[in-house]
């Protein structure tokens, strides 16, 4: 029966990291031609139709290009850093919701779980940088780990906030609260904070800091080629359509429309959730495509001088309103 279990899991997390590899080559095509069009220039257009088969003709370069390791670098570590950086990212995707009884795991702790390995994912860029031997790569590991670290702060006080609104852990519970109004409505200042708080944990632009090319070459990455690179690739970019499928969780409903007009409830509950993510992945490339990088200084500033004050303040507003109401709903029932 264990046996039985085990393997009928693996099944279903192949079945899940397919379409999401899949999903996130695509994504890479839809990024580079948006960006394109966004700064007047010619995407590709080459490999496949308008460019569409690009990524996976990059993913096959990559794939059958020689590993080349730093003479000087910690061989184990080294080799696995990009392999546990991939595998946290794919983990997180067990506790997703993509619809009604849709997730592989029902987890009642599920935003803690996802919470919990968006801090682990520092370890890994701390272990890449430092493992390879090199002041680029090592100085980009202390970036990141600092900027990852600064940004989490602001995103747990705001996931704190969702939680005293919705009263659970559970993802799906969060999303069955919002069946007459999305959270994004009552708490829309933390949903601003937590999407910016969001492009600074992924390290995308404006805050890609610990990869600026004209410092660090390519930060904490710098040395990895090959198999090493496209792990690092993979596990980026699945941590952006993760981030996006959270924030459309947590503040946008997930599986419903925005009214409850007949005609939209014909629609399956995942098709808008698919939809919302995609919003916030397009956001993260429009993002990307128009604000330029920020001096770090501006950046440790805006997480620890701005966001933090602000998300602790209408935490505890928020909270003395629900008290409030809490209190004067138990006086009425009496």
């Amino acid at each position: 029966m264990t046996l039985f279990f085990i393997l009928e899991t693996l099944l279903l997390f192949i079945i899940m990291i397919v379409p999401l590899l899949l999903a996130i080559a695509f994504f890479t095509v839809l990024e580079r031609q948006l960006m394109a069009a966004i700064q007047r220039r010619q995407g590709p257009n080459i490999v496949g139709f308008y460019g569409l088969f690009q990524a996976i003709t990059d993913g096959l370069k990559l794939l059958v290009k020689e590993s080349i390791l730093p003479k000087s670098a910690s061989v184990l570590i080294f080799i696995f850093s990009p392999v546990f950086t991939f595998g946290l990212a794919m983990a997180g995707w067990v506790v997703i919701v993509g619809g009604e009884n849709q997730m592989l795991s029902d987890f009642n702790l599920g935003l803690l779980y996802i919470f919990a390995l968006s801090g682990l994912g520092v370890h890994t860029v701390i272990m890449a940088g430092w493992s390879s031997n090199s002041k680029y790569a090592f100085l980009g590991g202390l970036r990141s780990a600092a900027q990852m670290i600064s940004y989490e702060v602001s995103l747990g006080v705001v996931i704190v906030a969702v939680i005293l609104f919705t009263g659970s852990l559970n993802l799906s519970s969060i999303v069955e609260s919002q069946a007459n109004l999305w959270n994004a409505w009552p708490l829309f200042p933390m949903f601003l904070m937590f999407f910016i708080s969001a492009l600074a944990e992924t390290n995308r632009h404006p805050f890609d800091l610990p990869e600026a090319e004209a410092e660090l070459v390519s930060g904490y990455n710098v040395e990895y080629s090959a198999m090493g690179f496209a792990l690092f690739f993979l596990a980026e970019y699945s941590n952006i359509i993760l981030i996006s499928s959270v924030a459309g969780l947590l503040f946008l409903g997930g599986w419903f429309p925005i009214t409850e007009l007949f005609f939209l409830n014909l629609i399956p509950g995942s098709i808008y959730f698919a939809m919302k993510t995609i919003f916030f992945m397009l956001l993260f490339i429009i993002v990307r495509a128009i604000l330029p990088r920020y001096r770090y200084d501006q950046l440790m500033r805006l997480g620890w001088k701005i966001f933090l004050p602000i998300a602790l303040a209408l935490t505890f507003f928020y909270s003395s309103i629900l008290l409030s109401f809490n209190g004067l709903s138990i006086l009425i029932m009496k």
